[in-house]
């Protein structure tokens, strides 16, 4: 039955790498004391246990999925990439370059003194900063080397084993070090933090990236009463009586007949106003004040949830306060904004800032979405279609610029195929965010391509490693366990001191920052939960952005300094 089974896995290659997949994404998800291995990581060692009967996949499948990757990478990272580089975010780009830098040199160092040689240098690169695309580009920059092939063949076995074991060390690691011992180290109060922070840019923190239960924003009917303070007010003078709450005067019924409210419109006694907003601020403030009655037809409304991609340089850097008072902005109501590669959650608070780039979803009536819509940037619904061409297009012709080589002396540099998709990604992904009309990947697409592109190039590479992994285990050994710790802790440690006292980032963002720069979502996941706020998300996008292509790209340094 095994020989059987074992045969079959071997002559039909594409069992072993779906079956990699099942176990990888189920294993995945497992949490011990909050901390999950990650797909990525239980993949590889799915992979690597199924690669012990001996299976062979060409190379070129975990190329193909891995240029899928790339660009998925660089389309998502695109706009907080170069918002990085050349508008706000720049002290925080800065910031994600120095780690970066440290990450490198501490790998390197670790590497010369223990006198590793090239393939356990980029796995113990690509594992401890925890940068799985890093891999493929040392892979290639190795096969493209002036080593001997018996060198490539030694380096192509053991990395995968030194890349697995240092990967779930650098993920825990980031975990401990930032979103445990770092409040203590920094001796900050996190959630006092947060606090303090949402208070000094004008609101009061409620997480509002969490999913909510219930709609937060609703419409009721209420009938003017002769006495109310209401009557006589126009409809824009009411829609700021109740303490500047925002909420929105859609329909009126007067005299049995429905109508639309405008702005200037005078409210008189007798007549039901549809007001929509939230609905505590109904429930607690408009209740008292006025009568609430039962009206379907004044409250039947077409009301929609859509996506807006913000593209208008007029709205670039505004706060939410401002835009507030914008004619545009009035009968829509904002309730997620998403940002960057990994699209954060942005905290909405009275001065939080909108960027290129950047996400919203907003709730209103489909023409007053429109409007809106037409002034911030480009209405994004959702559909399931993507721009299969553009795709196809932007990687072509990043793995032709990619393919390009330059010869100093003897050494060829090159940024490799892989380099070349992942820089044409973020150009087209920055281009899209100001010229949205053309290249549509949906949310659902990049997702896709991204968690399988990568994935099934880590299964290929685990299925093709497996008959080696147990000599490279045992000629790696626990100092080489030790040497990872050493590799991933010092820059996350020298991080958290360069963060607050050299860049002086806010309390409520460092940690944030810190995670950015290190790619390390698993760390952020476990700040913004520390905290209970999704503030320290802030500073989390434009660092992951400039890093998650630098550290990319340093896999073809450690290679060629190793």
């Amino acid at each position: 039955m095994l020989d059987w089974l074992f045969t079959t896995l071997r002559m039909n290659v594409e069992i072993p790498l779906f079956l990699s997949l099942l176990l990888g994404y189920s294993l995945g998800r497992v949490k011990i004391a909050g901390i999950s291995l990650g797909d990525v990581t239980a993949t590889l060692l799915a992979a690597l246990v199924i690669g012990q009967i001996g299976i062979h996949i060409s190379p070129d499948v975990k190329i193909i999925f891995f240029m899928f990757y790339l660009f998925a990478v660089g389309y998502s990272a695109g706009p907080q990439f170069v918002r990085g580089l050349f508008s706000g975010g720049l002290q925080q780009a800065l910031f994600a370059v120095l780690v970066c830098g440290l990450s490198l040199g501490s790998v390197y160092l670790a590497v010369r003194i223990a006198g590793y040689d090239v393939g356990i240098a980029a796995g113990l690169y690509a594992g401890s900063t925890t940068t799985s695309s890093a891999l493929g580009l040392s892979q290639t920059a190795i096969e493209q080397s002036s080593l001997a092939a018996s060198a490539k063949a030694a380096s192509a076995q053991i990395l995968p084993a030194a890349f697995s074991i240092s990967y779930v060390i650098g993920t825990f690691g980031s975990v401990v070090m930032l979103g445990i011992l770092g409040p203590r180290l920094l001796n900050i109060d996190l959630p006092a933090a947060c606090r303090d922070y949402a208070r000094r840019i004008g609101g009061a923190d409620d997480d509002r990236g969490s999913p909510k239960a219930w709609h937060q924003y609703v419409a009721r009917a209420f009938l003017i009463d002769p006495q109310s303070a209401i009557a006589g007010l126009t409809v824009g003078q009411t829609e700021h009586f109740f303490h500047n709450h925002r909420m929105y005067i859609g329909r009126v019924r007067r005299n049995g007949a429905v109508v639309e409210a405008t702005v200037d419109m005078v409210l008189e006694a007798g007549d039901v106003v549809a007001i929509a907003g939230a609905r505590e601020v109904l429930l607690e403030e408009v209740g008292k004040a006025l009568r609430e009655v039962d009206d379907p037809e004044l409250l039947g409304v077409s009301i929609e949830g859509t996506d807006i991609l913000i593209t208008a340089r007029s709205i670039h850097r505004k706060t939410l306060r401002e835009l507030a008072q914008m004619p545009e902005t009035r009968g829509i109501f904002l309730t997620e904004i998403r940002r960057g590669a990994m699209s954060v959650a942005i905290p909405i608070l009275p001065e939080t800032q909108l960027f290129r780039g950047d996400v919203v979803r907003v709730t209103g009536r489909p023409a007053d979405i429109s409007a809106a819509a037409g002034r911030f940037g480009y209405l994004d619904r959702e559909t399931e279609r993507a721009d299969i061409a553009f795709i196809g297009a932007a990687i072509v012709i990043g793995a032709l610029i990619g393919s390009l080589t330059l010869k100093i002396g003897e050494v060829p540099l090159t940024l490799s195929t892989a380099g070349g998709v992942l820089l044409v990604g973020l150009l087209l992904g920055w281009l899209r965010s100001i010229r949205p009309a053309f290249g549509r990947v949906p949310r659902a697409t990049s997702w896709f391509m991204n968690s399988i592109g990568l994935n099934m190039f880590i299964a290929v590479v685990g299925l093709t490693a497996g008959p080696g992994i147990v000599a490279g285990l045992k000629e790696l050994g626990v100092v080489f366990v030790a040497w990872t710790v050493f590799a991933a802790a010092l820059p996350m440690l020298l991080s958290l001191y360069i963060g607050k006292y050299l860049f002086r980032f806010d309390d409520a963002i460092v940690l944030g920052c810190c995670a950015g720069s290190r790619t390390a979502a698993a760390a952020l996941s476990m700040i913004t939960d520390r905290a209970g706020s999704q503030i320290p998300a802030i500073g989390y996008s434009v660092g992951y952005a400039t890093s998650s292509t630098i550290l990319t790209l340093l896999g073809i340094v450690i290679v060629l300094i190793s």
